[in-house]
Parts: structure tokens; C-alpha cells; sequence
């Protein structure tokens, strides 16, 4: 299942080629996103995009842990992780994917344009 990597120069791409922004428009617009994604989980705020999924900052507790080669328990300190719940829509559209395509794989640009609204 090695595919192929989404990178913010195939996301500018894709904003460039569907929506006709200037590539550095799209590039600025892409990072503008980005940067308030980032903010909005550094701030512990949830992130939801519909149709998508949700992004969440969880604390974890400090726990014990085992170091496998030598048995000896080590105390793993607390920590924020980033975790991310895709939504139903996502889920049904990748599955979807895999039933339609013959190598499962459908594009950015194709899932963009999908979403863009008409007009």
C-alpha cells in the first residue's frame, strides 16, 4: 500500500490548478491554513473539518514503562500528543476508493474539485 506522499508543494498544486490562484498564492494560502491548524492545537483548541475529521491535543500522564532489552522499568514523563478521528465521510470515501479505482489511489486535485463548490 505504498502510495505516494501529500506535501505542501502537491497541496499549492492542487489549490493553483482548481481554484487559479497564482502558485505563490496558493502556496501563501496553503501555509496560511496550515499556520492556523498548528495555532489552534498549540492553543489546546479542537480542530474539526467537516467532512474530514477532527484534530485533538490529549495530556498524557506520567507512567511507567519497560525498557525491552533489559527489563528495567523506566518512568515515562508526561506529554501532550496530537490525535486524529476521521470523520465518517472520510472513512466511507476511502473505502469507496478501494471498491472504484484498481490500485486505490485518486488524487488530490480530483478530491479537491470534488469538494469545490460550483460557480
Amino acid at each position: 500500500m505504498a502510495g505516494e506522499t501529500v506535501t505542501r508543494a502537491r497541496l499549492s498544486e492542487a489549490v493553483y490548478q482548481e481554484v487559479g490562484l497564482s502558485r505563490n498564492e496558493s502556496a501563501e494560502l496553503v501555509e496560511s491554513v496550515i499556520a492556523e491548524i498548528a495555532g489552534a492545537l498549540e492553543r489546546g483548541e479542537m480542530v474539526k473539518i467537516s467532512s474530514f475529521g477532527s484534530f485533538a491535543v490529549r495530556q498524557k500522564g506520567e507512567r511507567i514503562g519497560r525498557n525491552p532489552k533489559t527489563g528495567q522499568e523506566v518512568p515515562i514523563s508526561p506529554r501532550r500528543v496530537l490525535v486524529f478521528r476521521a470523520s465518517h465521510a472520510l472513512k466511507d470515501q476511502i473505502n469507496q476508493g478501494l471498491a472504484d479505482t484498481s490500485d486505490g489511489k485518486a488524487s488530490v486535485a480530483s478530491a479537491l474539485a470534488a469538494k469545490a463548490p460550483s460557480g
